[in-house]
């Protein structure tokens, strides 16, 4: 295969608008580099000509997501009018750089399988099953994955002292980069933090809190990454410490031994394919002060932006990130191919 047309979907209705935006415009001139003709689309614009594209490119990442009010006014467009505007016609794969809600969680995947059309990362039911925290973290346990004991809301304070602890992570169960998310320490703070997650989320997790540090494995295909290690400036790697300069030190490879590196690759691998993912995925851990590591979560479509951790992790593998790109479109157009074999 040589060059090939590929529409960038991005942007969107979530919370993670701003973090779309920025993978999607990191994606497009890396697809541009790797010799491909390129559509650049914001499912809640529309196609983008020149101007619009260099607009967007002039918008940065804020230190909190967007205000409610301004998502909705977004939250008229039609995605199935959208995928058959002219500018789209013989495109020969979707690259999606959403972040989120319908486009990540398995909703789009599923419209795309009923009119064929070849798009990256993984398909409905993985992207269903990883965006729901509760839903991955049962098949952690039955592939044998570690992951911190959790409970779902409703729960009384003594519940979560009972069977999870202090400190305790609360979160939307069903959201990304950490939006919603609040650790707290102590039982008289719990009802803030289960009202702050519930406005981004119908269904709240409270998980266990693991000290100890961050770890990301990104599985390229079936082969995982180097591993990367995140020292955040803030308590937990937040929305801000994600995606404000000096928010967070990311190294690559992270400084374990190579028992650990095997170790935590392996679970990796473990997750990804419990959850079926395919294509491209990043699984996020925490490993403790007693050296046992904990698997938080599975990204179906992790972020692509200047500081995102895949790229990081690809580039210390040698893998440049025109290329990184050029590859989730290969692997998406072999699994478009087998699937249509079967």
């Amino acid at each position: 295969m040589g060059q090939l047309k590929v529409a960038v979907l991005f942007g969107g209705t979530t919370e993670e608008r701003d973090v779309s935006i920025a993978s999607g415009l990191q994606v497009v001139p890396a697809l541009r580099a790797a010799g491909h003709v390129v559509v650049p689309v914001d499912t809640a614009r529309g196609v983008l000509g020149p101007e619009a594209e260099a607009e967007l490119c002039a918008v940065g990442i804020a230190t909190v997501p967007p205000e409610q009010t301004a998502l909705d006014l977004l939250r008229t467009g039609d995605i199935t009018s959208l995928l058959r505007a002219p500018e789209l016609g013989g495109v020969d794969v979707l690259f999606l750089a959403l972040h989120g809600g319908a486009g990540e969680g398995g909703a789009l995947q599923a419209l795309l399988d009923l009119v064929n059309v070849p798009y990256t990362g993984s398909g409905m039911l993985g992207s269903a099953m990883a965006m729901d925290k509760d839903i991955s973290k049962r098949l952690f346990q039955l592939a044998g994955v570690p992951t911190p004991e959790w409970l779902m809301a409703p729960v009384s304070p003594a519940d979560v002292e009972t069977r999870v602890g202090w400190p305790a992570v609360v979160k939307p169960s069903k959201q990304g980069s950490s939006v919603g998310m609040t650790v707290v320490k102590r039982p008289d703070e719990l009802p803030a933090a289960l009202e702050l997650a519930s406005r981004f989320d119908d269904e709240v997790m409270i998980e266990r809190f693991i000290p100890g540090r961050e770890l990301t494995v990104p599985v390229l295909g079936e082969e995982p990454l180097p591993v990367g290690e995140i020292i955040s400036s803030h308590e937990v790697f937040d929305y801000e410490a994600k995606y404000q300069p000096g928010g967070a030190q990311e190294i690559f490879p992270a400084d374990l031994t190579d028992g650990q590196v095997a170790e935590v690759q392996e679970l990796a691998l473990r997750a990804h394919r419990a959850l079926k993912l395919r294509g491209f995925s990043r699984i996020d851990f925490r490993l403790d002060e007693q050296g046992q590591l904990w698997c938080l979560e599975a990204n179906t479509l992790p972020g692509l932006t200047g500081a995102s951790l895949f790229p990081k992790g690809a580039a210390a593998a040698g893998i440049s990130f025109p290329a990184v790109c050029d590859r989730h479109c290969r692997l998406a157009l072999e699994e478009h191919a087998r699937v249509q074999r079967v």
